[in-house]
């Protein structure tokens, strides 16, 4: 699977998931379009694409201010070109009881983890349109199908957007621009940090996870790089779990 001449947006991609998939999509051959509200570790992700061979520019940008992403449609196609593939993983979680959560909490987390998504497609899915080809993967949750304490603003955001999911998909059926969510489980990354390093927690998530262990970034990486893939061509929609059986149960 290549992606010689696809250029490759992914959003929070300085850290954890967005940056396993950018260097699987950048070895894969795609010109990558790096944004993130951290410059420095974008710089460093950057560097990692580029020894793999892959032409990577960064963008600082915070994907949940529209000013912000109207700027990068700007920036983006006169670096790199239109953009083909479009990954929505910046994302954020606040951890707190409904009746303690303050407002700006609510809003942080909506705006970063939903509208976020809103205001990114809206700025690049045109210029996806008439060219026979695109993709948008848009970074869900097992939490937007099941959920735990603490995290009503989380789930609520994540079940949003496995319904933008499903409804942007057909309106782009008829342009050949597959859109799809992956949901994954517990994944060890700089978000879940704080809970793989409390015993009671990381005990907690191992035994829930059928298969016993936390999930690695480079295996959303890869299932990436096949929903870009042209084999993937026919898969729009849905959403697709990565949770190591969680779910199932």
């Amino acid at each position: 699977m290549t992606l010689n001449g696809r250029v490759a947006l992914i959003t929070g991609a300085s850290r954890g998931l967005g940056k396993a998939m950018a260097l699987a999509l950048g070895e894969a051959g795609a010109r990558l379009a790096l944004v993130s509200r951290d410059a420095v570790q974008l710089s460093a992700v950057a560097g990692e694409a580029r020894k793999l061979g892959a032409q990577a520019e960064v963008f600082r940008a915070d994907v949940s201010d529209e000013a912000q992403v109207l700027e990068l449609a700007r920036d983006v196609p006169a670096k790199l070109g239109p953009v083909d593939i479009l990954i929505n993983n910046a994302g954020t979680v606040v951890r707190s009881l409904c009746v303690d959560f303050t407002l700006a909490d609510w809003n942080l987390v909506l705006n970063t983890n939903l509208t976020s998504a809103f205001l990114m497609c809206r700025s690049f899915v045109p210029q996806m349109k008439g060219r026979g080809y695109g993709r948008v993967i848009n970074i869900s949750s097992i939490m937007g199908h099941i959920s735990l304490p603490q995290r009503t603003a989380y789930s609520a955001s994540k079940a949003g957007l496995l319904g933008f999911t499903r409804a942007l998909a057909l309106e782009l059926a008829s342009d050949k621009i597959t859109v799809v969510a992956i949901s994954p489980g517990p994944f060890l990354t700089e978000m879940t940090a704080p809970l793989a390093a409390d015993p009671a927690a990381n005990a907690h998530f191992s035994s829930s996870v059928p298969i016993g262990r936390w999930g690695q970034p480079e295996e959303i990486g890869k299932l990436a790089l096949y929903l870009c893939s042209d084999e993937a061509s026919f898969i729009t929609g849905t959403d697709i779990l990565v949770d190591g059986g969680w779910c199932a149960q």
